[in-house]
């Protein structure tokens, strides 16, 4: 909003405050002023002139030879190259030593060999926006009216001594989209009083009833609809004040009648429409929504089509108009124009900004509609603009106001306790302040027991509840007069809990070992969101999905790190290791919310380790995956209660796939992707891995105890067991701990063999055996004891045979 420091002062004495110091009052008060700009800064010498002559310069076709009267003892001679300058006119010019914008500088010169003692100026060289200046002078200079006095300050004329405001107002602030909004604003922060304009108009003794009537056919979308008829209006352009003013608040001048409406928008935040009565079709007006396939043409020259859902005004058979967003061509007020149909109404924000979005047509009235007008002030805009019609346009206002009302107007009513307002704000404020606070809102108010119970007028929309009342006192008491308190009572220092802890603690060793973090959808297509599934579970699928892609809620991570690896290596990035810690979602059944669950899951493709100067490369393998998950769960304090199982899995590689159990549970796998798989995705050896994150968070970690150094040496033993081929080395190495007792101390795989002096069936798995006593120098009567027990065991349990 745009607000004119000149014009404001017609509703308020702003006497002794400058508008750098408004701005500053009216920021302070909470509502945000971007900046002040001075229209005319670093413009002087600019004057009234008057053409006397105006002839071809002799030696350039587009350029004119004219003789100008400037208030000055002799006449000067300017040359122009205008298009549209002529004799008689009155023209703004810039006299030698002015200044126009960016510091440019008149002085005198020959053109063509004639000389030129300043410049006729366009109003764009006087730092007008092009896009605001009237059609018929955007190309060429600026013509004032005939009966300007010729050597007058053309700055003071043209408004351009006057100082604007830019306002960014939040949406709930609708009320300021207007002048007398910002009156009554500017009025509360200065104990000022506000000065409404004085509507006099006189009717004549025809009446506009017999001219027209109303009918509504959606009350719901437009409550309130009133029209007055103008006759024998003389179309032309409005006067210079208006079109001036206009021109600072950013909208172009057309006409008078045009500009009185937009006059009356900005005046009273009020939208107004004026039809030509005679091209209107109809003596009703029937305001409707239209029917499916309508067409109109707007005011912009595009041919509109209609929906149900959308508003128009119509003669009774016709639209004529997009009721709150723009007129109708057939209907516009021409330069033929005489007799008006002008419109004001309440349209409900809902439906303006369901038309004004559809048809992608956004204009200062439906802005306003969208956000809410006063309908206290559809009928006095109306009066309002009628008379100044009367006045500028010679027109002669019918006797009546025509008008369907369905409107139910009340007021809020908001109550709020003095003990409320000063706890919350931690003041100490008088009643009698409070008072005075709201009565220079102009708000009705009686207070019973310390209870204010506040009458708030229809132009304060945003004004429903208590915290609204609260917020008008604090940003009238002044934000800086609030005392600034510390706070009270015992601090407590944040921190992380457990859970976060450990996801953290997740997040920065997978970092650590060279995994980069990836964020993928949770939405997927309805095949992949149960591949690689830890829990098979019916996937979850959206009502109204985006896309086939993106249809079901995903049961798994990896089917996206996949679609992640496939991009990066389609794009030459051929070693690619990711991890994300994201969220998994199971069925609970129909029409109940899906649980969510936390996953950690990694992928990783290519070399894991390459030394180009050793020549050195790895590929990744299960071992590169399963060595970052068994230093994940040491981190975590984990590793002594996970088992790792050879399992199937769908998608994996069936004999490269183990199961991570905990505790007994399984809670997740790892492994390659199936050969299959990847030649779909084009990738070459895969491995990934995922487990559920709960399980391992809320894991009891037993507290951490010091174990001294052993002062007592330790004895090893290696052992080669032959076994069958379906028993593994985990089960193995279970059983040789159970056996060992209290003195074996650690179990290492340290080899496997399976080749041609095996047996069919068989293979051997070498462990190293460590025993240790703290207490004292073991003896080989003890270890071989120990061994004893643990050689028996497998021997009974796996059917384990030493090797020879």
């Amino acid at each position: 909003m745009l607000v004119s420091y000149k014009w404001l002062q017609d509703y308020v004495d702003l006497t002794g405050v400058t508008a750098r110091e408004l701005a500053e009052k009216i920021t302070r008060s909470g509502i945000e002023v971007d900046g002040v700009e001075q229209l005319s800064k670093d413009i002087k010498g600019i004057v009234v002139g008057h053409v006397l002559e105006c002839e071809k310069h002799p030696e350039a076709d587009k350029l004119n030879k004219c003789l100008v009267d400037i208030g000055a003892e002799e006449p000067v001679q300017i040359i122009c190259g205008a298009p549209n300058v002529a004799q008689g006119q009155k023209v703004a010019v810039a006299t030698v030593g002015a200044v126009l914008p960016s510091n440019f500088k008149i002085k005198k010169a020959k053109l063509r060999g004639e000389e030129s003692n300043g410049m006729i100026c366009s109003l764009q060289e006087l730092g007008i926006e092009g896009k605001l200046v009237a059609k018929e002078f955007a190309e060429g200079i600026y013509v004032f009216p005939g009966d300007t006095e010729v050597g007058a300050e053309a700055i003071t004329l043209l408004n351009l001594d006057d100082e604007v405001l830019e306002l960014d107002l939040t949406p709930n602030r609708a009320d300021a989209l207007s002048m007398l909004g910002m009156a009554y604003e500017t009025a509360a922060i200065l104990r000022q009083e506000v000065k409404l304009p004085e509507i006099t108009a006189k009717a004549s003794l025809e009446k506009a009833a017999d001219y027209i009537s109303i009918k509504i056919d959606a009350p719901e979308d437009n409550p309130l609809y009133t029209a007055k008829v103008i006759k024998n209006v003389k179309i032309g352009p409005s006067p210079l004040w208006m079109q001036t003013r206009l021109m600072s608040s950013g909208i172009r001048p057309h006409n008078n009648v045009v500009d009185i409406t937009n006059y009356i928008l900005l005046e009273y935040g009020q939208p107004l429409h004026a039809f030509d009565y005679d091209r209107f079709g109809s003596k009703e007006v029937v305001i409707r929504h239209a029917h499916e396939g309508e067409t109109l043409t707007t005011l912009d020259d595009a041919e509109r089509k209609l929906t149900t859902e959308q508003l128009v005004i119509t003669n009774g058979t016709i639209p004529v108009a997009l009721a709150g967003v723009m007129g109708g061509a057939d209907s516009e007020v021409g330069s033929d124009t005489t007799t008006i149909l002008l419109e004001s109404a309440y349209f409900t924000g809902a439906s303006i900004r369901s038309t004004s979005k559809y048809h992608s047509l956004r204009s200062e009235a439906s802005s306003r509609y969208e956000k809410g007008v006063d309908p206290a002030r559809v009928r006095p805009a109306a009066e309002r603009a009628a008379q100044l019609i009367a006045e500028l346009a010679g027109g002669e206002v019918l006797e009546g106001l025509i008008e369907a009302d369905h409107l139910t107007l009340e007021p809020a009513v908001v109550s709020v306790t003095l003990e409320k307002i000063n706890r919350v704000l931690g003041t100490h404020i008088s009643e009698q302040e409070i008072l005075d606070i709201f009565d220079r809102l102009k708000f009705a108010v009686t207070v019973e027991d310390e209870t204010f119970t506040v009458t708030v007028p229809t132009r304060r929309g945003d004004i429903t509840i208590e915290e609204d009342l609260l917020e008008e006192v604090a940003r009238l008491y002044g934000y800086d007069n609030i005392p600034k308190t510390l706070p009270k009572g015992a601090a407590t220092a944040g921190g992380l809990n457990k859970t976060q802890e450990k996801r953290r603690t997740t997040r920065s060793f997978l970092e650590g070992t060279g995994l980069y973090q990836a964020t993928t959808y949770s939405l997927t297509s309805a095949k992949k969101a149960i591949s690689f599934a830890i829990e098979t579970r019916e996937p979850v699928k959206l009502a109204m999905p985006m896309s086939e892609e993106r249809s079901h809620l995903r049961l798994s991570i990896i089917p996206q790190l996949l679609e992640v690896l496939s991009y990066n290596v389609a794009r030459r990035h051929d070693s690619v290791a990711l991890y994300e810690i994201g969220s998994v979602f199971l069925s609970q059944g129909k029409d109940v919310q899906p649980e969510e669950r936390e996953h950690i899951a990694g992928a990783i493709t290519g070399l894991w380790v390459e030394n180009e100067w050793q020549g050195e490369k790895k590929p990744v393998d299960f071992y590169v995956a399963k060595g970052i998950l068994e230093g994940l769960f040491e981190k975590l304090g984990v590793e002594e209660a996970i088992e790792w199982q050879a399992a199937k899995q769908d998608g994996m590689h069936p004999g490269r796939t183990a199961e991570i159990i905990l505790s007994g549970e399984v809670i997740g796998f790892i492994g390659q992707v199936h050969p299959q798989v990847q030649k779909e995705l084009d990738l070459k050896n895969t491995y990934v891995f995922e487990v559920k994150a709960s399980a391992l968070f809320n894991f009891e970690q037993p507290e951490l105890q010091y174990i001294p150094i052993p002062r007592f040496p330790a004895i090893t033993r290696d052992i080669a067991l032959v076994v069958d081929k379906e028993i593994n080395a985990g089960s193995l190495e279970t059983i040789i701990n159970d056996a060992g007792g209290k003195l074996l101390k650690k179990v290492h795989v340290f080899d496997l063999y399976e080749g041609e002096r095996m047996e069919e069936g068989k293979k051997s798995i070498a462990f190293s055996l460590t025993y240790l006593d703290p207490e004292k120098t073991l003896t080989d009567e003890e270890v071989v004891r120990a061994h004893d027990k643990v050689l028996a065991a497998v021997r009974e349990k796996a059917g384990a045979e030493l090797r020879g």
